[in-house]
């Protein structure tokens, strides 16, 4: 049964979203690429920009939230650096050996939007905190997608998300701060869709999953408090108490048999692995 609010799309519609995610996966990489000492946020930004205009898309994040001669977005990517969780601008600022960055862009090809975030190390990491605390966050978002199921709940994405970091913070014997109020989203003929997925939850609640639907994954983890401030640019988001913070993004297919990640070059198939989960080949 339909839900309000919620996108459903044709085997062929998801087809064309993967195309947009395919030139995506390959801007994100362009963009880590770029990410040395001594670059500029804005020099990442550029590398980015440039792989999705010569694929012939336009990015989803530039001038996002015009409205009334009011500017939007002023970017291609989120540009997170440090303590920034989410929608960093780019720019200026150069990047110093050690910084964490979290890269967060997204595309539209033939009207069809994707959406993906990763964050890496610049240069060396300063410590196993930060490595730790990547590879916290990306399990995190790995076990949210290998809980998406076409006969599951929301609530099962949202707890599987939850738990992974719970997880890994007792093996990494830390307690990592999961933001809440940020997360991930419906994604079709818009960026931003029904439903919100929230980053904590409870298995078995929430709405129904079903066929034809397409979900962005986002967890957020830090290494401190998980409560956060919005910045007088009116975008970047910090954590309140300065820790440093990580975030990773995959958009996913829901099909009648299985799932298959539209922005990973190989739908999912290494991240999904150790849980068990064979992603399904839209390409």
């Amino acid at each position: 049964m339909a839900q309000r609010g919620i996108q459903y799309k044709s085997r062929g519609e998801l087809q064309m979203m993967r195309a947009s995610g395919l030139i995506l996966a390959r801007a994100i990489d362009a963009g880590r690429a770029a990410v040395v000492p001594g670059a500029t946020t804005g020099d990442v930004d550029a590398a980015v920009a440039a792989v999705i205009a010569e694929a012939g898309a336009v990015s989803n994040f530039l001038n996002y939230g015009s409205h009334g001669g009011v500017g939007g977005f002023p970017a291609t990517i989120c540009a997170s650096v440090n303590d920034e969780v989410v929608h960093g601008i780019p720019g200026k600022r150069v990047l110093q050996e050690g910084d964490l960055l979290s890269i967060d862009a997204g595309c539209i090809l033939d009207g069809w939007h994707s959406d993906s975030a990763v964050t890496v190390h610049v240069g060396e990491p300063p410590s196993m905190d930060e490595v730790d605390l990547i590879l916290a966050t990306e399990l995190a978002m790995w076990a949210g997608i290998a809980a998406v199921s076409p006969s599951g709940r929301l609530g099962d994405v949202s707890a599987a998300i939850e738990s992974s970091g719970d997880r890994s913070g007792a093996q990494d014997g830390r307690r990592y701060g999961s933001v809440s109020g940020y997360g991930g989203h419906g994604i079709g003929t818009a960026m931003h869709m029904e439903p919100f997925i929230p980053n904590q939850g409870k298995k078995g609640k929430g709405m129904r999953l079903a066929p034809g639907m397409a979900l962005a994954i986002e967890p957020m983890l830090t290494l401190g408090k998980p409560t956060t401030k919005e910045l007088d640019d009116g975008w970047t988001v910090v954590t309140k108490d300065g820790a440093r913070a990580a975030h990773f993004e995959h958009s996913v297919a829901i099909l009648e048999d299985g799932l298959s990640v539209l922005t990973a070059p190989d739908a999912g198939a290494a991240g999904l692995a150790s849980f068990g989960v064979q992603p399904i080949s839209l390409d």
